[in-house]
């Protein structure tokens, strides 16, 4: 187990809406990699495909921007915020993503301001490219509900 904080302790997402389920690296405001273990229990999987299952690329997106999240939040200037979707550029899937996959997720983040950032994201299953992302993001004030 690392030292690193769970991503449940900076991300508002909750399940079964949060992808990250381990932090395995972290510059707190630079870099955040991380991983999903894909069981095959996961409730799309039954209807994205029933013959093929496989993981929905703008979930693999989605899981990116949560590990940029995982970046961000780290940073003590954006305790407090939500970083917000603002946009996504270059998507590329490279490979499919199944049941029992691992998949390890890189983000590197860009320019940062008070008010809006940009990141790069990176997933993989064993070292093989399933897709890579641009990413835009909004900083928002964080509000509990």
């Amino acid at each position: 187990m690392s030292d690193y904080p769970k991503p449940a302790d900076l991300l508002a997402h909750r399940p079964p809406f949060l992808f990250c389920d381990e932090i395995i690296e972290l510059e707190p405001g630079v870099s955040c990699t991380a991983i999903w273990r894909l069981t095959g229990n996961e409730a799309f999987f039954a209807g994205h495909f029933p013959s093929r299952p496989t993981l929905p690329g703008v979930l693999i997106v989605e899981a990116l921007a949560q590990t940029a999240g995982l970046a961000a939040l780290s940073d003590e200037h954006f305790e407090g915020k939500l970083p917000l979707f603002g946009g996504i550029d270059k998507a590329r899937f490279r490979r499919q993503v199944i049941p029992g996959d691992t998949l390890t997720l890189e983000a590197n983040l860009g320019r940062m301001s008070k008010m809006a950032g940009k990141a790069t994201g990176l997933a993989s299953v064993d070292g093989e490219i399933a897709c890579q992302v641009e990413m835009m993001f909004v900083i928002a004030d964080a509000v509990d509900l």
